[in-house]
């Protein structure tokens, strides 16, 4: 089965990079992938698949799945392009790969009495990816692995990520003036002094937390004190419940500035927030035994993400792999960057792509072959999970 799903992929390599170069030249902003997602979309249509279409009324989002009942294995599309800048992070290549792995197993699913092959469309991943809109909803609760792969610029196992928390503090003042009147504080003078406080709260925070990408704006008149001002920032933290403690202490220095300065305030989410990734060993170490299979050996140790993921929301729901795997054939080439992107449509990422979708196809294969690695990969879930079992913490 191996071999036939194999063959029958390297038969459809023109349409894999195709949809790839579609991607690339036609990039598309969060939410309005509408160009990528009509592609995929009647690409998995002609192939059999059955798609439900502006999935969970996310015009960008699809579901589409072939085949019925358990082992259930869903593969992720991510399509949406960094403004201005193209895909330098790669989706264009995460669309690809997933699809060709889907596609290829689709091939080899009759051999089996029951069966899933899920392929989901996640637009969004920039902002507030939809995946996390999608757990919320409970679409990954009757999954039982995802699986996807991230182009990089080196070969490493899933590791971690951040905890992400995005805050929104807004102050209010009664009325605009030219000048600030004696003993009176403006919303923006209220925004400063977090700003200012909050370097001094970071010292008392466990050294892996952190708060940054902070931005003050208002919308009044610069001949003008504002009425309103608000302070955006994010918070990383190694798990959310570190991240919900710095957060409630936060809330308490808005509440007493408010306080302090006669000014009203709203602290809101304008983000959806990422758990950390938690890492599923046995389903990594399926998945580098098929990448080492068909020929890519050079992987280092699994890889820990400052950035926050939206897979790591999905990963406290359901075992998931989020590897790293080069596309890069000149090592001087940094990832997020213009010439990342323009790599992505390279030769070389046309030979790895098909080698990175054959090691995702081959580990779902796996999964559905041998009951006793699925069940190896859950008991190891559960246990994480209830490692990660804290006291729950108010997120905004």
């Amino acid at each position: 089965m191996k071999q036939e799903m194999l063959s029958y992929l390297y038969t459809i390599k023109d349409d894999i990079f195709n949809l790839s170069k579609y991607l690339y030249e036609n990039p598309e902003e969060s939410f309005y992938e509408y160009k990528a997602y009509n592609y995929i979309v009647k690409m998995l249509k002609d192939n059999n698949f059955k798609v439900t279409e502006n999935y969970l009324d996310i015009p960008t989002a699809f579901h589409a799945e072939l085949g019925s009942g358990h082992p259930k294995i869903c593969f992720i599309c991510e399509y949406d392009a960094a403004t201005k800048e193209g895909h330098v992070t790669g989706h264009n290549l995460i669309s690809a790969m997933a699809t060709a792995a889907a596609l290829s197993l689709s091939k080899v699913l009759k051999n089996f009495n029951t069966g899933t092959i899920i392929l989901l469309g996640c637009p969004g991943e920039f902002v507030s990816g939809a995946k996390v809109t999608m757990t919320k909803q409970g679409i990954f609760s009757d999954i039982d692995v995802v699986l996807m792969a991230h182009p990089d610029v080196e070969n490493a196992e899933t590791g971690t990520s951040m905890a992400l928390l995005p805050v929104q503090i807004r102050f209010t003042s009664e009325n605009p003036s030219i000048k600030s009147d004696n003993g009176t504080y403006s919303s923006l003078d209220a925004c400063y002094f977090i700003v200012n406080s909050l370097s001094f709260l970071k010292t008392g925070f466990n050294k892996s937390c952190n708060i940054d990408n902070v931005k003050i704006t208002n919308g009044e008149s610069c001949h003008q004190i504002p009425t309103q001002s608000d302070l955006k920032f994010y918070i990383r933290a190694p798990k959310m419940t570190e991240a919900c403690e710095i957060e409630n202490k936060i809330k308490e220095l808005a509440n007493t500035t408010a306080n302090i300065m006669n000014l009203k305030y709203e602290i809101t989410m304008p983000e959806l927030p990422y758990d950390e990734l938690i890492p599923n060993h046995a389903l990594s170490r399926i998945f580098a035994h098929n990448l080492k299979e068909i020929g890519i050996i050079d992987t280092v140790e699994p890889k820990n993400s400052y950035s926050g993921l939206s897979l790591g929301t999905v990963s406290h729901v359901v075992p998931c792999i989020h590897p790293y795997v080069s596309v890069v054939e000149d090592s001087s080439i940094k990832y997020n960057s213009i010439d990342f992107a323009r790599a992505t449509v390279s030769k070389y990422a046309e030979d790895k792509v098909l080698k990175i979708s054959s090691a995702l196809a081959m580990t779902a294969l796996d999964l559905l072959e041998k009951e006793d690695l699925l069940q190896e990969v859950k008991i190891e879930f559960y246990e994480n999970i209830k490692n990660h079992q804290e006291t729950p913490c108010e997120v905004l």
